[in-house]
């Protein structure tokens, strides 16, 4: 299963000391029995949330683990949330059953694209020839009934069509 939390914050003098508190997060989040990887990223894309956190997760009981429940959330920063952009999505595939957080090499980027559908209408040749794994949002805010995901590399991403349904998010950790 893969769980994304989104968010943005509304201080953006602050971006840096965040940036700094998310690597230890993810690293603790890490250490929580069920999460196996845990990775960050960040979009310039228009009314998108500005940082997408993605884990993978054996099971929705990771989420009523003591020490998960002790260490989650957003910590200091929680009052600086911009609540615009605060979602929390569990997804599972819809292709296959047992599904992880794919990784996203240097010099790639996640595309993101939210759909009532595990399809993009008026998709156009270019976004056709774009394989997504399709999500299913199965619990937690449930904020899009469908989210595909793909890896491709910066280059090919950014001759992408712009589009209002449709995201970038580059890696926000180095290496």
């Amino acid at each position: 299963m893969i769980f994304m939390s989104q968010s943005g914050i509304t201080d953006p003098t602050k971006e840096p000391e965040w940036a700094q508190w998310y690597v230890e997060h993810l690293r603790i989040m890490c250490t929580v029995d069920g999460i196996s990887s845990a990775k960050r990223f960040q979009t310039t894309s228009y009314n998108w949330p500005p940082s997408l956190a993605m884990y993978s997760i054996r099971s929705p009981e990771v989420f009523i683990d003591p020490y998960y429940q002790k260490i989650r959330g957003m910590g200091p920063w929680l009052t600086l949330i911009d609540k615009r952009f605060y979602q929390r999505n569990l997804f599972e595939g819809v292709a296959k059953a047992d599904l992880s957080a794919p990784e996203v090499p240097q010099g790639s980027v996640l595309v993101v694209t939210d759909q009532t559908q595990p399809a993009i209408s008026g998709a156009g040749p270019v976004l056709e020839s774009v394989t997504f794994t399709w999500l299913r949002a199965v619990g937690l805010d449930q904020s899009t009934p469908y989210r595909g995901i793909c890896v491709m590399s910066h280059g090919r991403a950014l001759g992408l069509p712009t589009r209002a349904d449709v995201a970038l998010y580059a890696s926000a950790q180095p290496g």
